[in-house]
């Protein structure tokens, strides 16, 4: 279970870096994936999927 709270703790370092960093780009990009139709969201859900199952099958 200590490793559940380990990866969730990483998580939310890196979803913050971008708007501490640079927060006009991010709320730019954020205003764009807004105006994207289900399809598309699906598509980038998919990859983002894809992509964490395919580093833990390498981290194994």
């Amino acid at each position: 279970m200590n490793t559940f709270w380990m990866a969730l703790a990483f998580f939310f370092i890196l979803e913050g870096i971008l708007p501490l960093l640079a927060p006009n780009q991010w709320r730019e990009t954020i205003r764009k994936i807004l105006s994207f139709n289900d399809g598309q969201l699906r598509f980038v859900g998919l990859l983002s999927v894809s992509s964490g199952i395919i580093l833990l099958l390498f981290l194994i």
